[in-house]
């Protein structure tokens, strides 16, 4: 069967599964089955992709991150040094949805697995009292959260692309960077400018009370920066620099007066629906490489006779919807287009742009898939809003390479 309606098949099985509210994990999962019987017929192809996705360290950094991230949300929540992050941020902000941009925009700077699932407490908190849905709270967070893609220097997809296109990363920041502020100027237009949230109450507060408000911000933000250090300056993985982050928080807080029931933390992050999701998806995207998936799709747009900016830009969307991952699509497109044409800022833009577009819009972006487990939020109606403003920003992106390079 042609690669392509394959895919199509595969990707309406998904949809009607999710549709009938089947967990995301499940639906995904049963699309890459469907790949599998119709590409291969292999059952070695099979369990070669389960043994794959149960060896690769990248399955237990990406469970063990996402676990230490939620043992964190848990020690700041019961804490109540959330809570106060959020007050000292209402004092700050009169306005509560430049909360709920920033907050999920900063956290996004550091490219922690799984960070969706820090970011959605403080969206939560912020948006209480106010009309506001399921669903708009999760596109929020979702959206906010990866407005720096095209500009965070630390980000794994933009490393791996300017090492393998051998380009510098301030080249590429400069070339594409200004997406960011694109980025930001779609989420207010489209998640926060019609939300009828209010403004914060002006409470007057003791200076005792200020002075633990800011002493919450530290807090919160001390994990952040420690793992963006960890991270950067000593190239520490995502989950040893989280597990080293939630077992400190335990002893920072308790040494600040803040006590929390450590069982609670460790049990309480368990979420075998969470660990289910993450592992199908994991499994999925196996099995999109072991039966020769992802380098048909590849090959089948190489032969095409489509311009070479054109292939690249729906090589990369393909990829990044079916992967879901930055460092997926960079990694299988950019030597591709790194041997089309060496250096070219304009093609490894095209190639980013447009599969960073496709990760975006998929239900095997992990991000999404904490976000909506977070919220219990609809999977169509989170994306709608991110589809729209997707087509808008690969637009607006398509006409300034057409016109300006």
């Amino acid at each position: 069967m042609n690669i392509f309606v394959t895919l199509i098949l595969a990707m309406a099985v998904i949809i009607v599964m999710l549709r009938r509210r089947y967990p995301i994990g499940p639906a995904i999962l049963a699309g890459g089955i469907f790949i599998w019987l119709f590409q291969t017929h292999d059952l070695s192809n099979f369990w070669t992709a389960a043994w794959q996705t149960a060896t690769k360290q990248r399955t237990y950094d990406l469970l063990l991150a996402l676990y230490f991230v939620m043992c964190l949300e848990i020690e700041l929540r019961t804490s109540g040094t959330l809570d106060g992050m959020i007050a000292a941020l209402q004092r700050l902000f009169s306005s509560k949805k430049i909360v709920l941009a920033i907050m999920p925009a900063f956290l996004g700077l550091l490219p922690s697995l799984g960070g969706a699932r820090f970011s959605a407490p403080i969206v939560e908190i912020t948006s209480n009292g106010s009309d506001v849905t399921v669903e708009e709270k999760a596109t929020i967070n979702f959206w906010f959260r990866h407005i720096f893609e095209y500009a965070n220097p630390i980000n794994p997809g933009m490393i791996v692309a300017c090492s393998i296109a051998m380009i510098p990363i301030s080249s590429y920041i400069m070339h594409i960077g200004w997406l960011s502020f694109i980025s930001l100027a779609l989420g207010w237009l489209f998640c926060l400018q019609a939300l009828k949230i209010g403004k914060h109450t002006d409470v007057e507060r003791s200076p005792e009370e200020i002075r633990k408000n800011i002493a919450d911000v530290a807090l919160s933000l001390a994990p952040v920066i420690v793992n963006f250090i960890l991270v950067v300056a000593f190239d520490f993985g995502a989950a040893s620099s989280m597990g080293l982050v939630a077992i400190g928080m335990i002893f920072l807080l308790r040494c600040t007066c803040r006590v929390v029931n450590v069982k609670n933390v460790f049990l309480g992050a368990i979420d075998k629906k969470m660990i289910l999701n993450i592992l199908c998806i994991l499994y999925f995207i196996q099995l999109l490489t072991v039966t020769g998936t992802l380098d048909a799709v590849v090959k089948a747009f190489q032969a095409s006779s489509l311009p070479v900016p054109a292939v690249i830009a729906c090589v990369s969307l393909v990829i990044g919807i079916l992967t879901g991952l930055s460092q997926g699509h960079a990694a299988i497109v950019l030597p591709v287009v790194a041997a089309v044409a060496p250096g070219d800022l304009s093609l490894i833009g095209v190639a980013m742009v447009f599969g960073i577009a496709g990760q975006m819009i998929t239900p095997t972006h992990v991000c999404l898939t904490v976000t909506l487990d977070y919220f219990k939020a609809d999977f169509f109606k989170t994306l709608r809003p991110v589809v729209v403003m997707e087509i808008l920003l690969l637009a607006i992106f398509t006409a300034k390479t057409l016109f300006f390079g």
